[in-house]
C-alpha cells in the first residue's frame, strides 16, 4: 500500500559474488585441456552428452569419493569451459547446481570420436535450454533413479554392476516408432543379468495413458522377438495400487501378455535408514503374481519370469541412421589412477 511502503532493506538480495574468469573457447585452450582432463573428466562429459543434465549431487555420487572433492573439480571444469551450469528456482531451500555440456567439453568429446562438433549436433543454446524445459524435473528424476543404482553397485565391491544405461533420447532413436521409454538398463548381480525398459511416472501423467503404452511395448516385443521386461516406477503406494488395476486389465487384453513381463515399485518402499537405498532393493512386485507373492529385489525378478532369457548383447545402432554418434558411455565411472 502507498501508506505502508516496503522497507528498503527487505528488498536487498544476496551479496553478489565476484565473477570468476572462464577460459576462452579457442583451439589453443582445447590443446591445453589435453594435459588437464583426466579419464574421469572425459567420462563426465560423455555422460552429460548422453543424459543431458546431471546435478552436482548426482555427479559426485557417481564419480567422486566426497562431495567436497567433486565440487572442487566441477568448479575447475566449469572455469575451463568444459561444463556449464545453472541453478533452478525452488520455493523452499536451494536447488543443487545443474551441469550440462559446454562448448569446450563438446569439442573434446567430438575429437575423441573423430567427429566435428557440427557433426555431433551440439548447440550451446539448445543444451542450456533444458534449464527452462518443462521436463527438467522428470529428466533429473530418471537420472537420479539410475544414479542410485550406480551408487549401490559402487559399494558392493564388484558383486553388482549397472552394465548399460541408455537415455530417453537414445531409446527414442532406437524404438521411437513404437515406444519411447524413459530409459533402458542392464543390471548384473554375480552371474545373474537382467535388462529392462523404464517408465518413470512422475505423478502428473494420467494413469490410463500409462496403461495404453503397454500396447506399444507388446508390439516391440513381437517385432523384435525379444522379451524385455518393463519396470514402472511410481511416486506413492496409493498411485501404484490404482495403476496396477489399470495395467493388469490392459496387460490381460494383449495378444501375447507373456511376452511383456511387467513389475511395479514405488519410491515410498525405499528404506531411508539403509546406507544406499536404490531400485535394486526388494521393492518390485510383478504384475502377474500367480506363482509368487511378496516384493522382490531387482535381480530376483528373473525368478518370477523363468521364460525370460538372460540378455546377451545390447541393441545395435539403427541401420537407417547414418548420422555419426558418440559411443554410449559405460555407466560405471573409470577407476582413479593410482600414483
Amino acid at each position: 500500500m502507498i501508506t505502508n511502503p516496503t522497507r528498503q532493506r527487505t528488498l536487498r538480495g544476496h551479496k553478489p559474488t565476484r565473477p570468476s574468469p572462464r577460459a576462452a573457447n579457442t583451439a589453443e585452450h582445447h590443446a591445453a585441456l589435453a594435459w588437464r582432463l583426466t579419464a574421469r573428466d572425459k567420462w563426465i562429459t560423455r555422460m552429460l552428452w548422453e543424459h543431458r543434465v546431471l546435478t552436482s549431487h548426482q555427479i559426485t555420487t557417481l564419480a567422486f569419493p566426497s562431495f567436497r572433492s567433486g565440487r572442487q573439480r566441477l568448479r575447475e571444469l566449469y572455469l575451463w569451459g568444459v561444463l556449464d551450469r545453472f541453478q533452478p528456482f525452488v520455493t523452499v531451500g536451494t536447488a543443487p547446481m545443474h551441469y550440462v555440456l559446454a562448448p569446450a567439453g563438446a569439442a573434446v568429446l567430438a575429437a575423441e570420436d573423430g567427429l566435428d562438433v557440427k557433426d555431433l549436433g551440439y548447440r550451446h543454446d539448445r543444451t542450456l535450454g533444458i534449464a527452462h524445459s518443462l521436463r527438467l524435473a522428470h529428466t533429473v528424476g530418471v537420472n537420479d533413479w539410475f544414479t542410485a543404482l550406480i551408487d549401490h553397485a559402487r559399494h558392493t565391491h564388484g558383486h553388482t554392476e549397472l552394465t548399460a544405461w541408455w537415455s530417453e533420447t537414445r531409446c527414442a532413436r532406437h524404438f521411437g516408432d513404437l515406444v519411447k521409454p524413459d530409459g533402458y538398463g542392464r543390471w548384473r548381480t554375480r552371474d545373474h543379468h537382467i535388462e529392462w525398459f523404464l517408465e518413470y511416472d512422475f505423478g502428473t501423467e494420467p494413469l490410463p495413458k500409462l496403461a495404453i503404452k503397454l500396447t506399444g511395448y507388446a508390439a516391440l516385443a513381437q517385432a523384435t522377438c525379444i522379451t524385455t521386461p518393463l519396470l514402472i516406477w511410481l511416486p506413492t503406494a496409493r498411485r501404484e495400487a490404482t495403476a496396477r488395476q489399470l495395467l493388469h486389465k490392459t496387460w490381460q487384453d494383449l495378444d501375447h501378455p507373456h511376452q511383456l513381463p511387467i513389475a511395479t515399485a514405488t519410491a515410498e518402499l525405499l528404506d531411508p535408514t539403509t546406507p544406499h537405498p536404490s531400485p535394486a532393493d526388494p521393492v518390485w512386485l510383478p504384475l502377474d503374481t500367480t506363482h509368487q507373492s511378496g516384493r522382490l529385489a531387482l535381480h530376483e525378478l528373473l525368478d518370477a519370469w523363468p521364460h525370460v532369457p538372460s540378455p546377451t548383447t545390447t541393441p545395435a545402432e539403427p541401420t537407417h541412421d547414418s548420422t555419426p554418434r558418440p559411443t554410449p558411455p559405460s555407466p560405471m565411472p573409470p577407476e582413479p589412477r593410482r600414483r
